[in-house]
């Protein structure tokens, strides 16, 4: 079966341009359990790596000593501090120190929605577009593993699962995507279901 998303031209730099050069309205997916009260700014890198024949997304696995997620799998990011000019620089600025993919490989495409997680972030998804060849040095206490995921395995809906899970004593919903030896879900998840429903907005 073929599973690769209905998008024209997903394969190419150009047709990534021209998605992120026009606007449109669409239904973002958010976290049940907001928190009440002022959120944590923070940002992320959306990194689309442009390989051949198909593009992938670069994600990235916790150590599972950190406080916050140990052991997930995320994107590159944190939060905002006090330096950072925008999310944009904090996406950026994080992804250095995380993994160290330099700027110079990274063209910047836009910024999805917000996404409000339970967790009480408040996390601006930026997207770019990563050229190879690259070299990665992961930050060893913070990260256990770099890999990549064809992109259109990830945006196949029907890969899409959604969970229920009690938490605290409500039943909490959340997106999961297994990949092989890999659980992509809650906030990870619910990003990329942001950028699928963007491209099919």
């Amino acid at each position: 079966m073929d599973r690769r998303p209905h998008f024209p031209g997903v394969r190419t730099a150009d047709w990534w341009r021209q998605q992120f050069s026009t606007a449109g309205g669409y239904e973002s997916p958010a976290e049940d359990g907001i928190p009440p009260g002022p959120l944590r700014p923070a940002a992320v890198l959306v990194p689309i790596v442009l390989r051949q024949p198909e593009p992938t997304l670069l994600l990235t696995r916790r150590t599972d000593h950190l406080h916050h997620h140990p052991g997930q799998v995320s994107f590159p990011g944190g939060r905002v501090e006090e330096g950072d000019g925008s999310p944009i620089e904090t996406a950026l600025r994080e992804t250095e120190e995380e993994i160290r993919l330099l700027r110079k490989h990274i063209e910047l495409l836009g910024c999805l929605p917000r996404y409000r997680t339970g967790t009480g972030f408040d996390v601006t998804p930026v997207v770019g577009l990563v050229t190879p060849p690259f070299e990665l040095v992961p930050d060893e206490f913070e990260v256990a593993e770099v890999f990549e995921v064809p992109l259109a395995f990830l945006l196949d809906v029907s890969n899409h699962q959604l969970h229920r899970a009690e938490v605290r004593g409500r039943l909490r919903e959340y997106y999961a995507m297994p990949y092989g030896d890999y659980f992509i879900w809650g906030a990870t998840a619910g990003m990329i279901v942001s950028l699928q429903r963007f491209l099919d907005r």
